[in-house]
């Protein structure tokens, strides 16, 4: 079971972050050992009154010094690592239990306005995008975001659930991809919106055309005269001098190199940590056609983009050279070494600054796919639905189809199909189930049009152009009442069917704020005027006088219910889907319930 997986992976990871915890605190030690006791040692061998010992100790403790630094740099990256791998599988078993996650909820998209993403608790806490997000970056999230809020097309469906199938296949590439990214979650800006700024603004050029063709030449000029004084006459002085001339010459441009630099060591590190999660996909052999294309857009620049992340990152280390005064002065007054490496970071730039940002689009596509890929794995029993193509003629059918949101062990499945009428008008008593079941088809049909699973043993269903009336709110901004944001919900509705044959409704309780007979009578108007303009979908009501619109409208117009079991004064909900309309109500017992007596009432 995944689970127990993830239970394993999550003991082993905090095992090893303990161990590399202890060498961590030892290397520490050794750290502070090489300073107490090289310098005591260091202090003894002055006595002796030789230098080469001196200098020969000095160099070795720095030396060890400098070997515990890096191996202390190392260590700490590797407890991080292991951390973010501990993160990502402890995530699976919080949102399991607490249906927490670490990742984005999804509440910037909420949207009342939306056709259906605010009626179906699609974004937002315990919404289904808590459950299946698992997108570090921003545009991860914005792209798995933008496959709930619109059906993409059956061909591109198709390919992506191909994609999303061999990715769940590969837990260990999954969970990797997951944990280089996981970095993710603190940064607050869009990498690839800051990196087009980056290589847009223009004071990322530098030099003139001369000062490229020296900084080429100095070093073979200064070689030249080198070679003159040495075996031909000696012109020292030129040489020092053209020294001197390199060296000034860089100090009066070192603020403008400065600024270049800060500029570019940024980018840099952004790149840099990104080149492993592109190093994983560009490494793995991918059968399916989708990844397999995103894969070769990656190369699309003849390198491997992972490769031209970390060119820049070895460029912008070597201009760090210049941070030591000494090592700086040298190597300018040899090679020019700032302009040198400044050139280059700019020839870097104009190469590949327009194929660098399309990695960041990749990136997220995967991490979108990825994150249907862990919901696959995490419900083995969900089935990949079957989009069907001839939208005049196909129909729903589903086969224990539950709500993707409930746990499995208090979940209810249950059976539909449409293919003997066009709308379904179930009737049922209150909180018997309708509007769960309403939410229910719409939430797999959400998924089922993004690529991923559906919770269900078999769904087929047409690509519908989906639309909901459910949770009406009034609005005291707007100066709206709920009874007129009603009615601007079914105009919208109403509008969209008129234009959209294509389209499916899911319309629970129509005109709450009106009074009942106002209610009924603009109820059974509104379904005859869907039903006129040959409308798909449900309607769920507490009407049941509704249930007259079967016999008038045969084959158009089919009812159902869900019930209610009474015994012993008790209310019993199977939460079954039923052939026919509902004849028991509870009503009268939920308000027996705060101690209201409607049957003394209608007595009186």
């Amino acid at each position: 079971m995944i689970f127990q997986r993830y239970h394993e992976r999550t003991k082993n990871a905090q095992q090893d972050i303990q161990q590399l915890t202890k060498e961590i605190n030892l290397n520490s030690f050794a750290r502070l050992i090489v300073i107490l006791g090289g310098g005591a040692i260091l202090f003894y061998s002055f006595q002796y009154n030789i230098v080469l010992l001196v200098l020969g100790l000095s160099l070795g403790f720095m030396l060890l010094f400098a070997f515990f630094v890096k191996r202390q740099s190392k260590l700490e990256k590797q407890r991080d690592e292991h951390q973010a791998f501990l993160d990502v599988n402890t995530n699976e078993l919080t949102l399991k239990s607490e249906r927490k996650n670490i990742y984005s909820s999804g509440e910037e998209f909420e949207d009342d306005s939306h056709p259906y993403t605010a009626d179906l608790d699609v974004f937002g806490a315990y919404s289904l995008f808590t459950m299946v997000n698992r997108c570090a970056t921003a545009l991860g999230v914005k792209q798995l975001a933008l496959w709930l809020q619109r059906a993409s097309s059956a061909d591109t469906v198709k390919k992506r659930q191909e994609a999303v199938a061999e990715i769940a296949e590969d837990l260990e590439w999954s969970q990797q991809f997951q944990t280089k990214l996981v970095f993710n979650l603190k940064q607050k800006n869009d990498v690839k919106a800051y990196l087009s700024r980056y290589f847009e603004d223009a004071g990322n050029s530098f030099g003139t055309r001369f000062m490229r063709i020296y900084v080429l030449a100095a070093p073979i000029i200064l070689l030249l005269a080198v070679g003159y004084s040495t075996l031909i006459s000696p012109i020292w002085s030129f040489v020092a001098v053209l020294a001197l001339v390199h060296l000034f010459w860089t100090i009066a441009l070192a603020g403008k190199v400065e600024r270049f630099s800060s500029r570019a060591e940024r980018a840099g590190r952004k790149l840099a940590a990104y080149a492993k999660s592109l190093e994983l996909i560009e490494g793995k052999a991918f059968l399916s056609p989708r990844n397999r294309e995103l894969q070769e857009q990656l190369r699309g620049s003849g390198r491997p983009l992972s490769a031209v992340f970390l060119e820049l990152s070895t460029l912008i280390n070597k201009l760090d050279a210049r941070n030591n005064m000494l090592v700086g002065s040298l190597l300018n007054m040899l090679f020019l070494w700032d302009f040198k490496y400044v050139m280059k970071i700019v020839n870097w730039k104009l190469r590949y600054q327009d194929t660098v940002l399309v990695a960041f689009d990749i990136i997220g596509d995967f991490e979108a796919m990825n994150s249907l890929a862990i919901l696959k794995r995490n419900h083995p029993n969900w089935t990949v639905p079957d989009l069907l193509g001839d939208l005049k003629t196909a129909k729903i059918a589903a086969r224990e189809l539950g709500h993707p949101l409930i746990a499995a062990e208090h979940s209810v499945r249950n059976n539909y199909t449409n293919r003997e009428h066009e709308i379904a008008l179930i009737t049922g008593s209150n909180m018997a189930g309708k509007s769960t079941f309403l939410r229910t088809v719409g939430l797999n049909a959400v998924l089922a049009y993004a690529g991923g699973v559906c919770c269900s043993t078999e769904f087929r269903l047409p690509i519908y152009n989906l639309i909901t009336y459910m949770r009406i709110k009034d609005s005291l901004n707007e100066s709206t009442s709920t009874f007129k944001a009603e009615l601007d919900r079914m105009k919208y509705i109403l509008d969209t069917v008129e234009v959209d044959t294509n389209s499916f409704f899911l319309i629970d309780e129509m005109l709450r704020g009106t009074n009942s007979v106002d209610k009924y009578l603009g109820s059974r108007a509104i379904i005859r005027k869907l039903i006129a303009m040959r409308g798909k979908g449900m309607v769920a009501t507490h009407d049941l006088q509704l249930a007259s619109l079967e016999e008038e409208n045969v084959g158009k117009v089919q009812n159902y219910h869900f019930d209610i079991q009474v015994q012993l004064g008790e209310m019993l909900f199977d939460y079954k889907l039923k052939d026919g309309k509902c004849t028991v109500f509870n009503a009268s017992l939920l308000l027996r319930g705060i101690g209201i007596d409607v049957d003394n009432e209608n007595r009186n």
